[in-house]
């Protein structure tokens, strides 16, 4: 939702207009996660009546992104974007978008980091770029964010943004500096990891796990790689969890929780005979 500002510290207050409050409220309620956008450098509102949103449905192997201009809260049909359905108020975007975390009251490295990376990305990718609220990870900060894939990259440089930007584009993932997929355990989006940096594999579309257990703190799953010479791999990746500690001490005060690799096998296709009949 386009909101030039101020932007509270945690949506989930609701301070905020009247309408864009509203939607936020119903956004949460159906599991969607909102987010307050604005164009970079931008602090006074748009001319355009109504609200600029922008909706994004990364579930699955296709997702898509659409756009709209509405006049209230009740034009945006969020039950249909739950069941992966495009709005009827929107317009589907055959261009990605990409966010860039500058939510100075919830951190100030996202404003101190984030703003100068989202102008200067801006400039590169006009009308695509985006500032936008807490999207976590703060001692990451920069953070970008690509949709409707909602691909997560942290610790950006202008460089790095602009080269995941153009990879993104192409659709690809850059794996240095990648966080995860949004939509995804945190488990798994560490098990793709795994299997993207044993592979070499960058397609966005090429990984994906096709199961998953869980042991206490221990994932096992299973992931097929698509190999683009053509043809599926499958692997066993195992992971468990490995506190660290942000190293910005108390302004990031958080725990981090990250991953890491218990094993990583190749699994052998099973090959079947057919009996000849006598």
């Amino acid at each position: 939702m386009e909101h030039p500002g101020p932007w509270p510290s945690h949506l989930e207050n609701f301070e905020l207009p009247d309408n864009i409050a509203e939607l936020v409220r119903r956004a949460l309620d159906r599991g969607i996660r909102p987010q307050l956008i604005r164009r970079p450098g931008r602090r006074t509102r748009p001319r355009q009546q109504g609200l600029r949103v922008l909706v994004a449905y990364g579930t699955g192997p296709n997702p898509w992104l659409a756009s709209g201009v509405i006049a209230g809260p009740d034009d945006l049909d969020l039950d249909a974007l739950v069941a992966g359905v495009v709005p009827e108020s929107c317009i589907l975007d055959d261009e990605p978008v990409f966010l860039v975390c500058t939510h100075a009251k919830r951190n100030a490295c996202c404003a101190r980091i984030g703003l100068p990376l989202a102008r200067g990305l801006a400039e590169i990718l006009p009308d695509r770029v985006w500032e936008t609220s807490h999207v976590g990870g703060d001692r990451y900060a920069a953070n970008l964010v690509c949709l409707p894939h909602g691909i997560f990259y942290g610790s950006m440089s202008q460089a790095a943004a602009i080269a995941a930007a153009n990879a993104y584009r192409s659709g690809e993932i850059i794996l240095d500096r990648y966080r995860g997929r949004a939509g995804i355990p945190e488990p798994l989006q560490a098990v793709e990891h795994f299997a993207r940096s044993h592979t070499g594999e960058c397609s966005v579309g090429a990984v994906a796990v096709e199961s998953s257990r869980s042991d206490g703190d221990v994932t096992e799953a299973i992931v097929r790689v698509s190999a683009r010479s053509g043809g599926d791999v499958r692997f066993r990746v195992v992971v468990a969890p490995s506190a660290w500690q942000a190293p910005c001490g108390t302004a990031c005060a958080e725990t981090i929780t990250t991953y890491r690799l218990v094993s990583l096998d190749r699994l052998t296709p099973v090959r079947y005979t057919t009996l000849a009949l006598t």
